[in-house]
């Protein structure tokens, strides 16, 4: 396991769109165990393949206070959302940084595992959060622009 570069905000491969996983090659178990590694070292609680420069389909999650739950999606699709939240967003790819941001406040989620068998998430509240976030990144977006207002420093970062 490493911990890799985390790619900032103004890095041309943050807009790009990532692309699908077919199949968890022993470089895509290595990715994953790095990313979680590079999650847990930043002190996020989700990192995306493409904010570690790589253009596959991959978030890992982790919500948990204690940092001992983590959760990897491989092709992840959001298929339901309901509720609002409005809150402070961070991002590892924007350190220092937050801004006030609405997202769903219930979100299912269908991925896959590390098996590449199909599984199925349900989050509210931050999970909700931490998985659109992190969804927004495969799809070259970032928080930033949904942020209403503007943004402002922080000292926690999502």
């Amino acid at each position: 396991m490493a911990i890799r570069n985390i790619r900032e905000m103004g890095d041309s491969v943050l807009t790009k769109r990532s692309k699908e996983v077919t199949e968890v090659t022993p470089k895509i178990a290595e990715l994953i165990n790095d990313m979680l590694e590079t999650m847990y070292d930043a002190q996020g609680v989700g990192l995306a393949a493409v904010q570690v420069g790589i253009l596959k389909r991959i978030v890992v999650i982790d919500v948990s206070p204690e940092g001992d739950d983590p959760i990897v999606l491989i092709n992840p699709e959001i298929i339901e959302t309901s509720g609002s939240q409005t809150g402070e967003e961070g991002c590892l790819s924007l350190p220092g940084k937050s801004g006030v941001v609405t997202r769903p406040n219930y979100v299912k989620v269908k991925a896959y595992d590390e098996e590449m068998n199909e599984i199925v998430y349900e989050g509210t509240e931050l999970l909700a959060r931490a998985f659109c976030h992190e969804i927004d990144h495969l799809d070259g977006h970032m928080y930033v622009e949904k942020v209403e207002g503007s943004l402002h420093d922080s000292r926690h970062s999502e």
